[in-house]
């Protein structure tokens, strides 16, 4: 099957929760014809959110993966949550996506979830265009939204369309088209045909002036990437929309602009034109760089390999390669979500893994479309540039690279944050205990931000990325798996690290079973500057005349030390750097005896430089009626939050705080009492800082 790649687009749906991601999918379904009716999130028919639980919240969990036409190209596009528990899910989209529409509700405006996916895509240098979603909601206000993506996000947006009037049919001047701000034309949208059709007319003479400032500035903005723009602009002429749209192009696909479109997803206003967008200005995987990954040199003499920097383009001439950025897990087969850098990958062929030195069966290859639910989408092969569903791997998981045998290349893989939540679950049996490890591990090869521990007393340990996310795989054990637990009350995960700077050391000089055992280690134990990073061991020690492996025994040994729990809670060591300054050995120096003195040496750091409990801080948004706003900034208050910002729009007050996830358990309940549930909230992960000494004195008794 053969298909030009230059009309391919790889595309994401991202935002805060609630303004209206799943809709404008919906909608792009529908008008693409992929569709023969528009899903609603209300009544739980979207396509996208098929999943049980996404139909009773009315939220998106899982990223799922559509494929349509529009315009002559090709789209596959991933819807994306929007609640930050589930933020693993963008993070692993935004790794294989060539482009993104980054959906702002109107009313809101930028929301802490929408910053998020916004630092997210410019990690991954993911070109963006913007949707000004719910142009027809009470208090929508276009300009303002506008003003707060420079000023929040620090982005450069450039608006190709402005609204014509704002608000709900009552309001004095409702939301009622949008004006192209290229074509100079205004765009009525047909209720009857529920959209599909619109009327192209001439600008309302009202809105002639402002729509001429708005061109002026549209155009401006693109001088200093065109020459020929700028001269054409100083010496009065008539500037060429396609040249316009060409150089808007690439200054989009260069991450130096952000074009923004609005409209009403819900009420049929505005999805076309956004998707002529998607065709016009996002790019296909020609546009982009190679990517960047290791090729994997073997040495058949020394049965050694060796690494270089290499790049795969997209092209089908090039040997295969892609990464497994998500599985879907089965009793009969997990699916592998794959994106394919470059070659072509066929049915029936086997793969590496060179992360696992594996090799891999495709045994199936699926076409991920809109029409999943029917098996339609069996395909023979799949070409460079393309997203494919993969049954058949048996040991990749996500973040993986597979590819062709004969050229092996490792791709950087997937960083996923930290968990910050726990909880422990007891299952009634031996039975029940190992249908729950199973139903665990199928979870786990879907969900890597849920981790699973046991604790000394044998508990099972959940950890995951907030409460929300705790709850929905509680009932996903329960209603999917049928497995038969208890689960107590989540729990905050601490960190422990180190609070001074000691050198110390570790002897092993003794007789086991009549054999005399001898090590000496060295090591200085102390804070490290970078937050958020593991335990890191460094090796300062003469190795002149010392064996080397037996320092490698070492090395390894305080990196497992550094692994496990700290001495006050048991939880995850963080933020510590350990060098090795002296070993010592004799004739009867073995494995043994140097892994017993590191971890001695290990130990007598810890308590030598005193122990840290750290708690999990989490950045708060709240908005509130404005009436609210004293009740709020008290409560947070008494939560030990720090109060960052304070902001109203009309009736509406924003507060943005950062506040101890101990102080944040059941804040949904709270606040809707506050606020006579009125008032909305996210939070995300912020960063760990020092818990209070009572916290610390709990575990010491």
């Amino acid at each position: 099957m053969s298909r030009d790649i230059r009309k391919l687009r790889n595309i994401g749906v991202i935002a805060h929760i609630d303004a209206g991601k799943t809709t404008v999918t919906e909608k792009m379904l529908f008008y693409s014809g992929a569709k023969h009716f528009a899903g609603s999130v209300d009544n739980g028919t979207t396509e996208t959110d098929e999943d049980e639980e996404e139909q009773d919240r009315g939220i998106t969990i899982y990223a799922a993966c559509v494929t349509f036409n529009w315009a002559g190209v090709h789209i596959n596009l991933l819807d994306t949550p929007g609640h930050v528990d589930f933020t693993a899910e963008v993070e692993r989209c935004l790794r294989v996506l060539d482009g993104a529409v980054v959906v702002f509700s109107a009313r809101e405006g930028v929301e802490a979830q929408s910053e998020t996916v916004w630092r997210q895509a410019q990690r991954y240098e993911v070109p963006r265009i913007v949707f000004i979603n719910k142009m027809d909601r009470e208090g929508a206000d276009f300009n303002g939204v506008f003003d707060e993506i420079a000023d929040r996000l620090k982005a450069t947006p450039i608006a190709v369309q402005i609204p014509v009037g704002q608000g709900p049919a009552h309001a004095p001047n409702p939301f009622r088209g949008v004006i192209d701000l290229i074509d100079m034309k205004m765009l009525v949208f047909d209720d009857q045909s529920a959209g599909k059709e619109f009327e192209i007319t001439d600008i309302p003479s009202e809105m002639e002036d402002e729509a001429l400032l708005w061109r002026a500035a549209l155009v401006e903005g693109l001088y200093q990437f065109s020459d020929p723009l700028m001269e054409l602009a100083l010496q009065e002429q008539p500037i060429d929309n396609r040249l316009v749209q060409s150089v808007l192009r690439e200054a989009t696909i260069a991450h130096q602009v952000q074009p923004v479109f609005c409209g009403s997803a819900l009420h049929c206003i505005g999805v076309q034109p956004l998707l002529d967008g998607v065709e016009r200005y996002l790019p296909c995987p020609l546009d982009l760089p190679p990517i960047e990954g290791q090729e994997i040199q073997k040495s058949d003499r020394k049965k050694t390999a060796t690494s270089r920097t290499a790049f795969r383009n997209p092209d089908d001439d090039e040997p295969f390669a892609g990464l497994v950025f998500k599985v879907l897990p089965s009793k009969t087969g997990d699916m592998s979500w794959v994106r394919v850098y470059s070659g072509v990958l066929r049915e029936n062929l086997r793969v590496l893994n060179p992360g696992k030195n594996k090799k891999e069966n495709v045994a199936q290859l699926w076409q991920i479309r809109a029409t999943h639910r029917d098996r339609d989408g069996q395909i023979k092969e799949v070409r460079a540039g393309d997203i494919v569903g993969i049954i058949g791997l048996r040991e990749s998981v996500t973040g993986d690279t597979i590819c062709d045998a004969k050229a092996p290349i490792l791709f950087e893989s997937i960083q996923f944050p930290e968990p910050v939540i726990s909880m422990s679950i007891e299952p009634e049996n031996a039975t029940e205990r190992r249908k729950l490890e199973e139903a665990l591990v199928m979870l786990r090869r879907q969900d890597p931000t849920l981790t699973v521990a046991t604790d000394d007393s044998g508990q099972m340990i959940l950890r995951g990325m907030g409460e929300l996310h705790l709850e929905v795989v509680k009932n996903r054990l329960l209603r999917d798996f049928k497995v038969n637990v208890k689960f107590r009350t989540p729990q905050v995960s601490y960190r422990e690290t180190v609070a001074g700077k000691a050198e110390v050391e570790g002897r092993c000089d003794r007789m086991v079973s009549g054999q005399s055992l001898f090590a000496r280690v060295k090591i200085r134990m102390e804070p490290q500057p970078l937050e958020g990073r593991p335990v890191i061991v460094l090796n300062q020690a003469d190795l002149t005349e010392f064996p080397g492996e037996f320092a490698a025994v070492v090395i390894e040994g305080l990196t497992d030390c550094g692994q496990g729990g700290g001495h006050r809670s048991g939880s995850p060591l963080m933020n510590i750097k350990v060098t090795i300054l002296e070993m010592e050995c004799r004739e009867e120096s073995t494995d043994v005896a140097f892994r017993i003195a590191a971890a001695m040496a290990f130990d007598s750091g810890l308590e030598a430089c005193g122990p840290v409990l750290m708690e999990p801080i989490m950045r708060l948004q709240v908005t509130t009626p404005e009436e609210f706003l004293g009740d709020f900034v008290g409560d947070l208050q008494q939560r030990r939050a720090m109060i960052e910002r304070t902001e109203t729009r009309g009736d509406m007050a924003t507060i943005e705080a950062r506040a101890p996830l101990k102080e944040l358990f059941g804040y949904s309940s709270a606040m809707r009492s506050l606020s006579q549930g009125r008032a909305t909230h996210s939070m995300e992960p912020l960063e760990y800082a020092p818990a209070p000494p009572e916290d610390m004195e709990r575990f010491e008794m």
